[in-house]
């Protein structure tokens, strides 16, 4: 997953060594496909000093303990298909020092975020993403030959996009922020999933070869993830292109 999380892998705890032990390797994907996640500036949350909100959260595919820190403070502890819930809690136990840390880190990255867009124009920028990210992705997909079942457009908190097995792709709204060519790159993304249900070597091939400039769009996406609107992140979208404002090259795709 090109998760944002976190731009969230900044504040991944490292490997334990009960994992080690266990022999359960890193989790480096989600169990449905998904594009970074997205932003939704967190309301006023607890300060990193208070104790955080943690969730323990069974991964069929983790195949080691993993901890994060989100951007509103709170800890998920993802446990892999073979751990327990004890050794969870173990892990969490040993790590306690570490997310401290990265509480505290998380709390100046959210003093610097940009104000979040204000709820009018969040209504008027939904309906427009649902007027127009469907049509642009059926669009892409008769492009490039892939079958798609439904498109919806929903407030997703993790993800930026996610795709069923059976072609079923959901987007998120705040995609109609972002610089087209970005926007292209995270449908593409979705489309490739129809044809491989993961992020091998043989995932990314397939994107590479009908968004051939998607690491641009990747790199804009991780230093953005958490404010695709503000003026700031479309600044750097036309620096990155080297041209004017790329928001309206929608045609050129990626």
């Amino acid at each position: 997953m090109l998760t944002r999380a976190h731009q969230g892998r900044l504040f991944e705890a490292p490997e334990s060594a009960a994992s080690r032990a266990a022999d359960i390797a890193p989790p480096r994907e989600a169990p449905a496909p998904t594009v970074v996640a997205p932003p939704t500036p967190p309301a006023p949350t607890p300060t990193s000093t208070t104790a955080p909100t943690v969730s323990f959260v069974r991964h069929p595919r983790a195949r080691r303990y993993l901890i994060r820190v989100l951007l509103d403070g709170s800890v998920r502890v993802t446990i892999p298909r073979r751990g327990s819930r004890r050794d969870a809690d173990a892990f969490y136990q040993k790590q306690l020092e570490w997310i401290a840390n990265q509480r505290q880190r998380v709390a100046l990255v959210r003093e610097r975020l940009p104000a979040d867009l204000p709820e009018p124009e969040q209504r008027r920028l939904r309906a427009q993403a649902k007027r127009e990210l469907p049509p642009r992705l059926m669009a892409l997909a008769a492009q490039v030959g892939v079958p798609v079942r439904k498109v919806s457009v929903r407030n997703q908190r993790q993800r930026w996009g996610s795709c069923s097995q059976s072609g079923l792709i959901c987007l998120n709204w705040r995609l109609i922020t972002m610089p087209a060519w970005v926007r292209d790159y995270v449908l593409y993304h979705e489309l490739m999933h129809v044809r491989q249900m993961d992020h091998s070597p043989a995932f990314w091939a397939h994107v590479a070869q009908v968004c051939p400039d998607y690491q641009r769009a990747r790199r804009w996406l991780r230093r953005h993830a958490h404010a695709p609107h503000a003026p700031e992140a479309h600044a750097d979208a036309a620096r990155a292109a080297g041209q004017g404002d790329t928001d309206t090259a929608s045609d050129e795709g990626c």
